[in-house]
């Protein structure tokens, strides 16, 4: 079982954690936007069975971490994970994004590469909102999430389990867990709508291409789908490919939480990763 643990970083903001002790070279696992670290645990619990350090970590404002109300562009998010890593004494993770979370985790390695031992993206790292918003007005409006607050919260999971079928127990729960779930069977989501406002523009003003030339550390590429799949994100990805100065690219048949749809298969990729040189082990 993991130790649940709480850091703190600039501001006094305190982060929550959980910890699964391991000898072998260790992963720290960030989740995306609105989401929280309970979508990682199956991974987390993959990754501890063969022996690897595990951290996951709820990000500001998410999960049961503080939710000031500042500090959510790309540099302060970045700089709050880089104070865990230290805090906790994690040497040289592969961290490990998923969304929102994978361009934090570029972002991470690009302003810190000595805390980092690499970078895994999975289906994000390449997110440019502004290629396709160029203003902020019209990402703010096409991206808003949807209403849940008063929601049944049977509601909710039966809408979940429709949308993915296919999704394990553990999956449909971890999603569950990122809601406040009131006495009358109602939720309402732990990111409010103006701090999720606020993460989203961090978002859309990251530009991630800038970063890929000047990564020190090895990138793993995981995106869901396919190649040739139209309108997907294979022409990110393949300059992503172009620009890095050192990747490799999984493609994942799959949806865009491929760490809650298939998390054995995506802890075999980073464990694999490790196991063949491509990450290296602790230093």
């Amino acid at each position: 079982m993991p130790l649940t643990t709480r850091v703190t970083v600039d501001g006094g903001v305190a982060l929550e954690a959980s910890v699964w002790d391991g000898s072998g070279p260790a992963f720290l696992l960030v989740h995306g936007l609105a989401s929280c670290r309970a979508l990682w645990a199956a991974v987390a619990g993959h990754l501890a069975d063969r022996g690897h350090a595990v951290t996951t970590l709820d990000l500001r404002g998410h999960g049961a971490s503080d939710a000031p109300a500042t500090g959510y562009d790309m540099a302060t998010v970045a700089a709050d994970v880089v104070r865990v890593i230290h805090g906790l004494g994690i040497e040289a993770p592969v961290v490990a994004g998923q969304s929102w979370g994978a361009n934090v985790a570029i972002e991470v390695a690009w302003s810190t590469p000595g805390a980092v031992g690499g970078v895994a993206c999975i289906d994000g790292g390449w997110i440019d909102l502004r290629s396709r918003f160029p203003e902020w007005e019209r990402c703010a409006t096409a991206l808003a999430p949807p209403i849940t607050d008063g929601m049944l919260a049977s509601a909710l999971e039966a809408r979940l389990r429709a949308a993915h079928p296919d999704w394990p127990d553990t999956g449909i729960a971890a999603v569950l867990a990122c809601f406040d779930h009131r006495a009358d069977g109602t939720v309402s989501p732990r990111l409010p709508l103006e701090r999720h406002l606020d993460v989203l523009h961090g978002l859309w003003e990251h530009r991630p291409g800038d970063r890929y030339p000047e990564m020190r550390v090895p990138v793993l590429l995981v995106p869901a789908g396919r190649p040739g799949n139209d309108g997907g994100p294979a022409p990110a990805v393949a300059a992503a490919e172009a620009a890095l100065p050192r990747s490799r690219t999984e493609w994942v048949l799959g949806d865009h939480d491929l760490h809650a749809q298939r998390p054995a298969l995506v802890a075999n990729l980073l464990a694999g990763a490790v196991d063949d040189g491509f990450f290296p082990g602790r230093r």
